[in-house]
């Protein structure tokens, strides 16, 4: 069975699930959720001889969530997991993370090789870092209506996401929301207005779990996590020293075959050039029929393949 507890690192408070003994895995999650994501995963590497730690992110859940949107740079949350790898007595660790935690993934390789011996990314491809500033782009590209523009306004997601803290939660894990035509805005609609929210959950999500995010929510509130978003320039502005930089650890990239992550035409291209930035990536593993809830959704699959890359 895992525990939870409290561990201070980085100047924060974080709350994170554990079990298991042996080389140390932490897994990182990305929006909107929590370490209870990894809730398949943990007991599964655990049995396989590992001492498996997931954190509530910066911002999210039960961890402190600074006020200040410049706390939340690619900086800060790489500076988080080194501070909780020494804070648990190890000085070595493998990194792991889906969505937003696989950019911090990525970047924990890239940054501290000589901490960080191997790593996963889920969903998301490895950094490959653009011309220029990624919202700058976006504008001159003609596109105004991306939800990464939505989330730019300090309150605004905030209050719709709020407003109904279940329907959220239903309509944003359980409703498709991978799919690329939901990523862009409606005047008026708002970031759950193209959504249907009277489809029935998919076979991997439980009325248990949607209970357990949207009373995680209500007490938290969505803006740490939108904060991430709020760094997205900043981010490229922070990692101008690694342009073209490649991660020469053990790496292995999962993502499902209708991810619009990696369907898109960036994305899709990015997960085609993978070994330009992983040259010692083992393994890219596209789950058929799987959207962007991997390691939720179709979790064996995902289990034995990071188990597997961990041996």
């Amino acid at each position: 069975m895992s525990s939870s507890r409290t561990i201070s690192a980085n100047g924060i408070e974080f709350f994170l699930r554990e079990q298991g003994e042996g080389p140390l895995v932490v897994l990182c999650h990305g929006w909107p959720e929590f370490s209870y994501s990894w809730r398949h995963q943990i007991p599964a590497i655990a049995a396989a001889g590992f001492h498996v730690v997931a954190p509530d992110m910066r911002g999210f859940g039960r961890t402190t969530a600074p006020a200040d949107i410049g706390a939340y740079s690619i900086f800060d949350n790489v500076g988080d997991i080194v501070a909780l790898v020494t804070a648990l007595g190890e000085s070595q660790a493998v990194v792991i993370g889906h969505d937003w935690g696989a950019p911090v993934a990525w970047h924990c390789a890239m940054f501290r090789p000589d901490m960080f011996t191997r790593v996963a990314g889920l969903s998301v491809p490895p950094p490959f870092r653009g011309r220029g500033r990624p919202l700058d782009l976006l504008r001159e590209g003609g596109i105004t209506d991306f939800y990464w523009q939505y989330f730019q306004e300090p309150g605004a997601a905030e209050a719709e996401f709020e407003r109904d803290v279940d329907l959220t939660m239903r309509t944003v894990l359980g409703r498709g929301i991978s799919e690329s035509s939901h990523l862009h805005i409606q005047a008026g609609k708002g970031f759950l207005g193209n959504l249907d929210p009277t489809r029935p959950l998919p076979d991997w999500l439980s009325e248990a779990d949607i209970k357990y995010f949207a009373d995680a929510y209500r007490k938290s509130g969505f803006r740490g996590g939108l904060n991430w978003y709020r760094n997205l320039d900043r981010n490229w502005e922070l990692t101008a020293p690694w342009q073209d930089a490649k991660i020469h650890q053990p790496s292995l990239f999962i993502a499902g075959s209708k991810d619009s992550v990696i369907t898109g035409l960036i994305g899709a291209r990015r997960v085609n050039e993978l070994e330009r930035v992983l040259p010692n990536l083992k393994g890219k593993i596209i789950v058929d029929g799987a959207s962007h809830w991997i390691q939720q959704e179709r979790p064996d699959e995902v289990n034995a393949a990071l188990i597997a890359f961990l041996k």
